[in-house]
């Protein structure tokens, strides 16, 4: 059962092959046994879980049906559940319990799913590794050493460990998608603004009565299967409106059934960060595959947009946000500094000081740079119905938790600028695009190599059926061999 599919699961569990007391049992033994090596379910609600679990066995005994019902899942620690802290991994929040519950998690609930814990997360969702000074560090199941990814890896570690079959997790700058890459594992970062975000705010924030998406946001289901990230997303998806949350949204179906139709765009190239040859390969191998399955398959287009302009304004979009949340006084001192700044000085550091104090007219500039963009995607998908590329230039990395300002990337022993790795995802994050990163195998490394496939505004259906088809055709999820015994 530890490995078996969401989907798998609830159909067991509504033939009653399986209860979920027995799936809820299963997965606090697991971590119980495993998750000293790993630290990735750092809160746990053990107890109001397991009665959570006998009521759901009760209901499906009564006849009832459930999208999720009795099924064993963590969600991200920055998700507000009542009666469990929300940290965000700030030092001195922990005694303050959540009184309401973000509206992701109400759905999951009303869908019947059994919510046992929370999953470790980077300090602020603000890296592409997931430690903090609340909780510590988190550890790839596929190696101890290095990262799970973040901002969502305990997430990823999580369902690659099969402590359970679901999670959720939220993405700004590839917090869904890079841990799915370390981890191998199945994410879905969906239209921005699709699911709604109230309740995942940091601690201290009020919680509105609706909420309003912040920029670049989202929430988002992680699996161990394509499958199961559509069955989430049915759950999730809709406006938030409490007074009418059964609404959900009519999404377009998927462009396709057949692997061999899709029109598929790949590109392995990006001119401000190259791959390793481990991930490269990876990528050409893949496509190598779909020629072979049928598929239309190109590299090139000359409607693709700019990438170095989607990275530049996706750079003022993001640190605009950070900086619009700073507190006075650090805020302030960064004006200053960018006050002193030449003119001329248009180096990464000061770029990124004037970004985190963009001024309302520039950050419109931006806005307006995001929407040129989107357009040419739009125009872009009258042709293509995906685009698959790479999420990060490497395989899971060695942790590192040096300043982050003077960290690197190494790529096939040449160092590159740490945050420069956000080159790939904001190729979906600026244009608020629907992103399903799938696994495609292992490297030389060993480890888990991941792509993504974007997809067209709203069709988020498209995407993720292209990786159910590809998992159909060439395999998906694979356990670490460590974790794959019982």
């Amino acid at each position: 059962m530890s490995f078996a599919t969401a989907r798998a699961l609830i159909d067991a569990l509504q033939s009653r092959k399986v209860s979920a007391v027995e799936l809820f049992d299963d997965a606090v033994a697991r971590i119980e046994r495993h998750d000293g090596q790993i630290n990735a379910v750092v809160v746990r609600d053990f107890e109001r879980a397991r009665q959570s679990a006998v009521d759901a066995d009760a209901a499906i005994a009564r006849g009832e049906r459930r999208p999720l019902l009795g099924l064993p899942m963590t969600v991200k620690e920055s998700f507000d559940v009542i009666g469990m802290p929300k940290t965000w991994g700030l030092p001195g929040t922990g005694s303050v319990k959540a009184s309401d519950e973000a509206v992701a998690v109400q759905r999951l609930r009303q869908a019947g799913a059994v919510i046992i814990g929370k999953s470790n997360i980077s300090t602020m969702l603000s890296d592409w590794q997931s430690y903090n000074a609340v909780y510590g560090v988190t550890n790839n199941p596929w190696d101890l050493a290095r990262t799970p990814g973040g901002s969502s890896g305990g997430s990823a570690a999580v369902l690659a460990a099969g402590f359970v079959p679901l999670e959720l997790g939220s993405d700004i700058g590839g917090s869904l998608r890079v841990p799915a890459h370390c981890c191998g594992i199945y994410s879905h970062k969906p239209t921005h603004g699709l699911i709604p975000l109230r309740g995942a705010a940091p601690p201290g924030v009020p919680t509105l009565s609706i909420g309003v998406d912040p920029d670049l946001v989202v929430a988002g289901p992680m699996a161990r299967s394509a499958g199961d990230l559509a069955l989430a997303l049915d759950v999730l998806a809709g406006p938030d409106d409490a007074e009418a949350i059964a609404y959900r949204l009519s999404l377009p179906a998927p462009r396709h059934t057949r692997l061999a139709d899709f029109k598929v765009f790949v590109f392995d190239d990006h001119p401000m960060m190259p791959l390793s040859d481990e991930v490269r390969t990876a990528t050409q191998r893949f496509r190598e595959r779909l020629e072979h399955a049928g598929c239309t398959v190109s590299s090139k287009s000359d409607l693709l947009p700019d990438l170095e302009t989607v990275m530049r304004t996706f750079g003022q979009r993001l640190l605009g946000f950070i900086g619009g949340r700073m507190p006075p006084q650090q805020y302030e001192a960064i004006r200053a500094r960018v006050a002193g700044l030449a003119k001329t000085d248009t180096s990464d550091a000061a770029m990124e000081q004037r970004n985190l104090v963009l001024s309302h007219r520039d950050w419109l500039e931006a806005d307006s740079a995001r929407t040129g963009v989107l357009h040419q995607w739009r125009q872009f998908f009258k042709q293509w119905d995906v685009v698959v590329c790479p999420i990060l230039p490497v395989p899971a990395y060695r942790h590192d938790h040096s300043d982050m300002s003077t960290r690197t990337l190494e790529i096939d022993g040449t160092p590159y600028p740490y945050t420069i790795q956000a080159v790939w995802q904001c190729v979906a994050t600026l244009p608020g695009l629907p992103s399903t990163a799938f696994p495609v195998g292992l490297g030389a490394s060993g480890l888990p190599i991941g792509l993504q496939a974007i997809g067209p505004y709203l069709e988020d259906r498209t995407p993720i059926a292209f990786a159910e088809l590809v998992e159909q055709a060439f395999g998906g999820f694979v356990p670490p061999p460590a974790f794959s015994q019982v």
